[in-house]
Parts: structure tokens; sequence; C-alpha cells
């Protein structure tokens, strides 16, 4: 016969008035955890208590109930609600539900309540955060409610809108929260979706990789193509924008490329209409110009626009304002926005007053152009009063003096290379092995190497002036001088070979600043300049000289013009202005090297900046994932490859000049980007 089963007893509930309740010594919880005892009690004010106190009868020494009873399990609570006590928002004799436990151990009963409390799947957060909102709570209200951010809340209803099949996945452990994070950069469901199955065929899993699969082919906030238009003109138009809520984007992706380019193209329209009615003969458009577009064009020399009493008077008022609202905020730590917003339109006022506008004579501009684009930093730039040969008025020339060697261009200087670039090979396809980088690319990186060293040099005015010396020298005393990568005739300040982002590097700016500068300070007429050069100090023809010799620096590899001495005499000018290209801006990406080398060559990138663990996490990808990969690890590592470092001074000896061109170099077929299983060459005789 079967044993009947035992029932079991519940603990009976009660209310028991809350001045009959106090702490127990068997609480087994020490240690704060949570949401804070405010917290606590103003969410009980807000929705009463959601779950009882557990307690057990005090007994006296006699073993009688003295009719208080002690809270084993439930102090937070029971702290909570003192609280309210103390601020009177709860009456002293106020029923508390309670479960009464007798029997067993006290310790045994708070350490259980504890450990068997199961924690909300952050899921279910989610779904229940979401839930609030369409039921009509606004985010702002969810946020007081469980006393978190409207930042916290705008998250997790983020990660509850993902496709389900994320979700799905995430509640079987299939991806971590950092990677459900990651997916929130775009709300396209079928999109996440195809990232996920992505993910489940390639080795890097980590949340950036996600991100940077959701954007591709996006325009960054930051491109200063999305900077010249405007986020909020460009979401106007109906373009979306990816957000990442949970790492800073830098303003985020904008994904529709098309609605981009096109905005552009009708802004910088609108603003070369505007120019054009300025009475220019030719304007030229486009987002951005090759590096020395404005060679062999005469830039014409206007005046500053004379300021009226009005202007005058504004500035004052500006400066007046600004001095006084430094003055007043001179001690506060932070400063009010809308201060803050009213001096940094004072600032823009008072830049504009320094900068007045150039007034050209109207007999040249109607003989002269101008060029519209987009600067670096998403303004408006405008190059005015370039005159094309074409254009010039016939003048007869003086027999009596040679012709002027300066043809009165924005940045005086003739071209590196006379001789056209033949077309260039196409880059052959991928083999294995570790082979030469193509001349192509070593063309155009050393574009970007020949740029930093004029910057650095042009910053220099003794190195400047030691390597003219030298040059000169040269030319003066021996059959051949071809042992300099100067080329004082200043043939070119252009390049035949444009490598990308060439424009808008660091170097092609800050010398484009620095010329814009020492124009100003010179005469508007070449007859009065050496009356001007004489009454300046050494020390300012000094650096205008190092300018103009910098202007003359090539140090390109083309693969049609072989000069081994010229590079090893790179070499040497590098290491005496002491040139770092990673400090010069240049930085490896898919565009400029990684997206453009074997699978061999981005993993020894890779493994030189940050080790060979680094470089196995990626061994296995497709090379256009490495390359993207590598990318993000390389980046703002100061990495170089070899054509762009510059050795230490006890490193390049005297061999550098000995070697063969073809050594120095690489042989042009091994160049190519197929690879071999031999070690390399150095790319330039450097060592």
């Amino acid at each position: 016969m079967a044993t009947a089963v035992q029932k079991i007893t519940l603990s009976s509930s009660r209310d028991i008035p809350f001045n009959r309740l106090v702490l127990s010594q068997s609480n087994v919880r020490r240690v704060k955890a949570g949401i804070s005892i405010e917290e606590l009690a103003e969410d009980i004010a807000r929705r009463g208590l959601l779950q009882g106190l557990n307690v057990r009868a005090v007994i006296d020494a006699d073993g009688v109930e003295t009719g208080m009873y002690e809270i084993p399990a439930g102090g937070r609570r029971y702290r909570a609600l003192e609280l309210l006590v103390k601020r009177k928002r709860l009456a002293r004799t106020a029923p508390v539900p309670c479960i009464v436990r007798e029997g067993g151990i006290a310790e045994e009963d708070s350490l259980a309540e504890n450990v068997q409390r199961a924690p909300l799947h952050p899921l279910d957060q989610f779904r229940a955060f979401l839930a609030l909102r369409e039921k009509g709570q606004s985010e702002e209200e969810i946020a007081a409610a469980f006393f978190v951010s409207v930042a916290v809340v705008k998250q997790r209803l983020k990660l509850a809108s993902l496709s389900q099949k994320l979700l799905d996945t995430y509640a079987e452990d299939g991806l971590s929260l950092d990677q459900l994070m990651a997916f929130t950069v775009s709300g396209d469901h079928e999109r996440q979706e195809q990232v996920l199955e992505r993910l489940a065929q390639t080795y890097d899993k980590q949340p950036y990789a996600i991100r940077r699969m959701l954007t591709e082919g996006a325009v960054r906030a930051s491109d200063k193509r999305a900077r010249f238009i405007g986020i909020e003109a460009y979401e106007t138009a109906g373009g979306t924008v990816l957000r990442d809520l949970f790492q800073s984007d830098d303003g985020g992706w904008l994904q529709d490329v098309t609605l981009v380019d096109r905005m552009v193209a009708e802004k910088l329209a609108a603003e070369a209409d505007a120019i054009r009615s300025e009475g220019w003969k030719w304007i030229e458009v486009a987002p951005d110009f090759a590096y020395g577009h404005t060679y062999g064009l005469r830039q014409l020399r206007g005046e500053p626009a004379p300021v009226t009493e009005e202007e005058e008077a504004a500035r004052e008022t500006a400066q007046a304002e600004y001095d006084r609202l430094s003055e007043e905020y001179a001690d506060a730590d932070e400063l009010p926005e809308e201060t803050d917003a009213r001096l940094g339109e004072l600032e823009a006022m008072l830049e504009a007053f320094e900068a007045p506008p150039v007034v050209f004579d109207p007999a040249e501009v109607v003989r002269a152009g101008a060029f519209v684009s987009i600067a670096q930093d998403g303004k408006l730039r405008v190059e005015r009063g370039y005159v094309r040969p074409e254009d010039e008025v016939p003048v007869e020339e003086d027999q009596d003096r040679p012709a002027e060697s300066h043809d009165g261009s924005a940045m005086p200087s003739t071209p590196l290379q006379e001789a056209a670039t033949p077309d260039a090979p196409a880059e052959p396809e991928e083999e294995d092995g570790l082979t030469p980088i193509s001349d192509r690319l070593l063309t155009e990186l050393t574009t970007h190497r020949t740029l930093g060293l004029r910057h650095a040099l042009g910053e220099q005015p003794d190195v400047a002036f030691l390597a003219a010396v030298h040059a000169l020298t040269l030319k003066a005393f021996y059959a051949y001088g071809s042992d300099s990568c100067l080329e004082l005739d200043l043939k070119s300040v252009s390049f035949n070979a444009q490598a990308p982002g060439l424009n808008d590097s660091v170097s092609a700016e800050a010398i484009r600043v620095r010329h814009e500068s020492w124009a100003k300070a010179l005469p508007k007429e070449p007859g009065t300049l050496w009356d001007t050069l004489s009454g300046w100090e050494h020390d300012s023809r000094a650096a205008l000289f190092a300018h103009v010799v910098s202007l003359s620096v090539n140090a390109v590899h083309e693969a049609w013009n072989r000069r081994p001495r010229a590079f090893a005499h790179a070499d040497r000018l590098a290491q005496a202005v002491s040139l770092d290209m990673a400090a010069a801006g240049w930085k490896p990406t898919v565009d400029t090297f990684l997206g453009r080398v074997t699978k061999a060559r981005i993993l020894l990138a890779v493994t030189e900046a940050k080790g060979e663990r680094a470089a196995e996490r990626i061994a296995h990808l497709k090379k256009g994932d490495m390359a993207r990969e590598a990318e993000t690890l390389l980046a703002d590592s100061g990495w170089l490859p070899e054509a762009l470092r510059t050795q230490p001074c006890d490193i390049a000896g005297e061999e550098a000049a000995e070697k063969d061109g073809a050594t120095a170099m690489g042989d042009s077929e091994d160049l190519a980007d197929s690879e071999e299983p031999e070690a390399i060459s150095p790319p330039i005789a450097a060592e």
C-alpha cells in the first residue's frame, strides 16, 4: 500500500504595525548592493511594497513572545520604510505585510531569500521598457520610475527594437551583450541578419567588427562632405543617420551616399553661382582638387577691402562684448551653454574682421577664375584670382634683360618632371608569399613622404640652407649634380602621381597656409622685391629661403625615373629634419596602403605594430576583410611602411649611395603585388 505524501504548510502572513518591527542580527546581507535605500524608498512611495517582509516573533528570556518581530530577511525594505517614516511620509503604526516564520534557522531563511532569487534577464528588462513605452510612458517617465538616466532608457529601447532573430540568438547565449549593442548601429533588420550570418563565418566576432560591417559604404558624419551639407539638412532631405548609442561614434554614419553626393553637388553649384556673379571668367567646382592644381597659373594680388565706419564700430562692439563676457566668466569651471555659444559667435565675427575680403582689379577679374571646393574642416574653400596662360594679355618682352624665371604662380616653381608619366601597369593579382610592394603604390607612398619632407624642411631654415648649398655646390663644381633630391630650378610643386587624400593631408595644408602667409608679406610688384628683402632681418630672409627651398624637394619614386643617389639623399635629409610621417598625419588605411598590398604584407604590418597574436587573429580572413580589420588594429599605432620610415642616423651609412638602382628600389618585376616566399628587399636604399 502506497504511503500518502505529506502536504506542506506555508507560513502565515499578516499585517504588522511598523513600530513593532526591528532588524535582526541574523540577516546575512552585510554589504550594500543594488539600488540605494533612498531610491527603494521612492519606489515604495510610488507603487507600494511589492514584496512582504520575512519576520520571526521576538522571545524574551522566559520564552514568551514580546509582541515585537525581528526581520532576518527584508532588511533593505525595512530601512526604506524607516526612511519614509522619518520623513513623515508613512505613519509609525502603518501595517506592513509580513510572512511570520516559525522553526528552522533565521540565517537560513535570510540566505535562501537572497540566493534563490533569480535575476531578471537583460532581454526581459529591454522588452519591459519597450512595453511601458508602447503603453504611453515617455522615456523621461520610465527613467524617473526606475532611477536611471534617459540615455539608459534609450539604449534599452534600442536593444529591444533589434531583429527578433538577433534577440533570440542573444537569449540562447549565441551573442554577448556587447555584440548585441554593436548591432544597434543599424535599424535595418534585414541588414542586421545579414551581418549575423557573416559573423558566423568569420573568426573575428568583436563588437568593432560588427559595427564596421554594418556601416560599410556609409559616409562618416566627420567626413568633410557631411560637415559641408550639415546633418540636419541631410535628415530633412530624407537621409538616414546610423548612430551608436553605446559608444562615441563621432556623429554617426550617413547611410544614403547618393543623397550626400547630390546635396554636395547642389550646394557647391549654388555657392559657385554666387561667386560667378563677382565677374570671374571661369569657375571650376569639385568637392576636392588634386594637390598642385594651381600650378602654372598666375595668382592675382588683390587689396584688402577698406573698412567702413559701420564695420569698425561693429568690430569694437563685438570686441567689447567678448572682453566683458570673458572677464565675467574668467573663474567659472564651466560656461553656461548660451554664453559659450555667444562667445563662439563673437570669435567668428572678430576673425572675419581680421580677414577682410580681397578686392581685385576689375580689368583682371574678367580674365581670371576661381576654384570652389570643400576644405578638410567641411567649410567652403574658394581660391580666387587665377589666370590661365592663354588668358594672359600679350606683352612685348624686354630684350635688354633675360625673362624672369618666376611666372607669378601661387607657389613659385616649375614641374618636378617634364616627361609625362606612362600609363601605370595594372596591379598584379594576389599570390602567396612576401614580395616588394608595387611601383604604383611606392610612388604614392613617396609622394606623401615628399610632402612631409617639404613641410619639415620648410620649418628648419638651417637644414634647408645646408641642403641648398649642397645642391648648388654639386652643380658648380661637379660634372653631374644628381646626388641631391632638391631641384633648385623649382620646376614644380605638383605631382604627376596623386595619392588618396594628398591635397587634404596635414603637410599639404601646412604648406598652403605657410605659402599664403609669405605671399601676403611680399610686395605686389616684383620690381620692389629686392628692396623689400633687403630691409628684412636675416631670420626672416632665412625662413623665406627655407620655404622656397622646401618646394623643390622631390623624393617621389617613379618606375620610369630611377634616381638611387637622390633617394639616398632624401633619406639623409629626412634624418636631418627628424621627419616622422606618423606625426605628419599619415595613417595606414585600406585606401592608402592595406588594400593595395598582399595579405603577407598586411600580416607583417600588424605583427610589427601589435605582435604575432594580433596577426594570428586575422590571418584566416579574406584580403578585403583582413585589410579593414588591420586598419582598425593599426589606428593610432604610429606604424609606417618602410618607404615612409626615417632611419636613425647611425644606421644609414655611406653604402646607401653605392647601392644599385634596381637593388635600392627593387626590380620592377619583383615590385608587383604577387608574393614569393623569399625575404623582401628594402624599397628604399636606407641601410
